[in-house]
């Protein structure tokens, strides 16, 4: 009987300890923030807020200068500590509902995570390293300011983030299997060859998206396009006019155009060459090279 009860105390805790170590994984529910460098704040303060219309709030990041609202999102800058770096991109930020669960949950898959940082804001946050080096921090808002609003901006929906990836399948494994991201579409601009890989979360419809396929040594325009931010919206015509009320003109790279994924954009350039593309929710026409397999955003 002894001996039983001693398999049966030892089953017991077998079981405990892979229901610990199985502990469910908390809400990845949007992107909440992504921050930038800048070595032009007077050029950044003319494109978000004169041209795109969007509101400005205080800094709530150490070192930071600018933020711009986008809804319930915002885009920061704070100065480059290396003006000749090639990467204008600081970290990208996801929200969660559980930011203590989501340090435990990492910790236990084995990834190195920051101390926990308290804002400005009454967000809690930590951050990570992905496989290529990008830092991404997950936030939790504890209490949530109102954000001011400007009836001329032109967007009030980051609806992706994308940057450069080099190491796939480490890439796969960090955001598919561990933090529980979904396939949504992927393109090229060959149907034969995939550039773009995208990548919503796992509870809601914002995405990422890898830039894959690139050389390895960027030069700062390069990096400029693939390390970017999406904002949506629902009309592109409208967008574009909202632009033009502002003083903005189609010229060079920036004007409308009917993607791969079948959705229409335009692309806006920063003074450091970071690409802001305007993109509908919603498809027109059929995507080239692969079908979507998740639900579009929306406003």
């Amino acid at each position: 009987m002894k001996k039983l009860n001693l398999v049966l105390a030892v089953t017991l805790l077998q079981i405990l300890v892979h229901a610990q170590s199985s502990a469910p994984r908390p809400h990845i529910l949007g992107i909440d923030h992504v921050a930038f460098y800048t070595t032009a704040p007077d050029g950044v303060k003319k494109l978000y807020g004169d041209v795109l219309g969007l509101a400005s709030a205080a800094p709530v990041e150490p070192g930071g200068k600018l933020r711009y609202v986008v809804g319930a999102q915002w885009v920061g800058f704070s100065p480059a500590p290396d003006p000749k770096a090639t990467d204008r991109m600081d970290h990208v930020a996801f929200a969660t509902d559980d930011v203590v669960g989501f340090r435990r949950y990492v910790t236990e898959k084995g990834l190195n995570a920051s101390s926990f940082y308290k804002r400005a804001d009454h967000a809690l946050s930590f951050t990570i390293a992905d496989p290529d080096g990008h830092r991404i921090e997950f936030v939790q808002r504890l209490q949530r300011a109102a954000a001011p609003t400007a009836a001329t901006g032109v967007s009030r929906h980051m609806i992706h983030a994308g940057f450069l990836v080099y190491h796939r399948e480490a890439a796969d494994h960090f955001y598919r299997e561990i933090l529980g991201f979904r396939p949504y579409w992927h393109g090229g601009m060959k149907d034969d060859v995939t550039e773009w890989i995208s990548m919503q979360v796992p509870d809601g419809t914002d995405w990422i998206e890898f830039m894959v396929n690139q050389p390895e040594h960027a030069d700062l325009q390069l990096t400029g396009v693939m390390n970017h931010i999406s904002l949506g919206v629902a009309d592109i015509k409208k967008a574009q006019a909202t632009l033009e009320s502002h003083g903005w003109k189609p010229h060079g790279d920036e004007n409308a155009q009917l993607g791969k994924d079948g959705k229409w954009q335009l692309n806006l350039y920063d003074p450091d060459l970071v690409r802001v593309e305007l993109m509908e929710f919603k498809p027109v026409q059929k995507p080239c090279c692969s079908e979507y397999t998740a639900a579009h955003p929306s406003e």
